[in-house]
């Protein structure tokens, strides 16, 4: 006869077990708010979250990169990635 807390714990014992690991360190204050502040702009800009992740998340031939990494790395990269956002010519310079 099956008890339930047995049975409960064949169930949970045969889930795979997945680990977690921290690769990298946490942003810093100055990254996480340029990462932010230049992801609301896109979001605002370029007219709703599809149009903004794609074009942060997508490799950009003016800047050589992704925008998102670009602007987040430093306060210059940041005005070169808003600078485009700005001027709608980003959706397409993107690949």
């Amino acid at each position: 006869m099956n008890r339930p807390d047995t049975a409960e714990r064949t169930v949970a014992s045969s889930r795979p077990v997945r680990h977690f690991h921290k690769y990298r360190s946490p942003l810093s204050l100055d990254h996480a708010r340029r990462q932010g502040d230049i992801s609301q702009l896109a979001y605002l800009v370029m007219g709703g979250r599809e149009p903004a992740i794609a074009f942060l998340n997508g490799e950009n031939v003016v800047l050589g990169g992704r925008p998102l990494a670009i602007a987040t790395a430093s306060p210059e990269g940041y005005v070169q990635v808003a600078e485009i956002i700005r001027s709608g010519a980003s959706v397409p310079e993107s690949t």
